[in-house]
């Protein structure tokens, strides 16, 4: 954080919404862009680092999906592929660790600036690895007893994710109760180590991120705030439901894992019987969303969104850090005068 001009991070946004192009406006603009590698071939997350790469000269990082955990069950797994078959085409659910060890040795060979993972912490000798490579290791974590775990491995930084943040849940355990708020995240965890820690989580304007960095935090990582940008690839449906005041909830329907999204009606209907089974649901239903983004369809999509989604702004990029860095100094000169007026 000490190389950012201003403390703000666009979240990586794995599916294909995070792009070269968003992540240089970002870096460009004094913040920190990132590129999702999950789901991603090692070789096409190569490809978009050089792309990166040749758009800025600015620190950037890259995110890596954590290995899931033991295979789920195939019964449940079956049971839920019959309830949604009517829906359409579905794929051949497996369970897979997404490459995680060939981008970590990727992301070594490469020198990422800065290597984040979601859904658990890499081991000790993995981080002991890319600092060897001149890689700064974040890890996303939603509890203080995963923060501890991101701490013993090594982690240089914490991304505190709060329950307010839309997409996938970055709990290391899909089954644990991880339902914290952000400021009370924040709180709870500042007091454990002098590492920085980047607050996300429903995050949109710069009274957020002052909010954030009072609270004690680094900086600010926004998401679902740069979904409207055109250097995003969000489609034009995706677009429409961040821009409406449609409700959000967190949901297994789409890929086994706990994520915040827009409700609709695949959501309405299959999440009660979605069965914790990530990544193999992922992989069933992934013929399924694409023909739905293909198709426009909104009801059949998964519309990953933070909980104050309406409040995104489709601007550039560039353009809303430099908005998002005005509002906060304002916000925080206003805080400060207030409590010298009290004082």
């Amino acid at each position: 954080m000490r190389e950012l001009v201003r403390p703000i991070v666009q979240a990586p946004m794995a599916g294909g919404i995070s792009t070269p192009a968003l992540a240089a406006a970002v870096s460009n603009a004094g913040g920190l862009g990132f590129l999702a590698a999950g789901y991603r071939e090692p070789e096409g997350v190569a490809v978009e680092v050089a792309e990166l790469r040749a758009l800025t000269d600015g620190p950037f990082g890259l995110n890596l999906f954590a290995p899931a955990g033991p295979p789920a069950d195939a019964r449940a797994v079956e049971r839920y592929a019959a309830r949604i078959a009517a829906e359409g085409e579905l794929g051949e659910p497996r369970h897979d660790d997404d490459h995680f060890d060939a981008k970590l040795a990727l992301a070594a060979e490469l020198a990422v600036p800065v290597v984040s993972t979601t859904f658990g912490a890499p081991a000790a000798a993995q981080v002991e690895a890319l600092h060897a490579a001149g890689c700064a290791v974040w890890v996303t974590v939603t509890t203080p007893a995963e923060a501890e775990l991101a701490l013993a491995a090594g982690a240089d930084t914490l991304v505190l994710q709060g329950f307010e943040a839309g997409g996938h849940r970055g709990a290391f355990d899909d089954l644990a109760p991880n339902d914290l708020g952000l400021l009370a995240l924040l709180r709870l965890v500042a007091g454990l180590t002098e590492v920085p820690v980047i607050a996300s989580g429903g995050i949109f304007d710069g009274a957020g991120i002052a909010a954030v960095l009072a609270g004690g935090a680094a900086g600010a990582q926004l998401g679902t705030a740069f979904m409207l940008c055109p250097e995003a690839a969000t489609s034009p449906a995706h677009r429409a439901a961040i821009e409406s005041d449609a409700p959000t909830a967190v949901t297994r329907a789409f890929t086994g894992r706990r994520a915040r999204g827009i409700v609709n009606r695949f959501m309405r209907e299959h999440d009660a019987v979605a069965p914790s089974a990530y990544p193999e649901i992922h992989h069933l239903t992934a013929p399924l969303r694409r023909t739905a983004r293909e198709s426009e369809d909104p009801a059949r999509m998964h519309l990953w969104a933070g909980q104050s989604h309406s409040r995104s702004r489709s601007i550039p990029a560039a353009e809303l850090v430099a908005e998002l860095a005005v509002e906060t100094r304002g916000a925080r000169t206003t805080a400060t005068a207030g409590s010298a007026h009290r004082g």
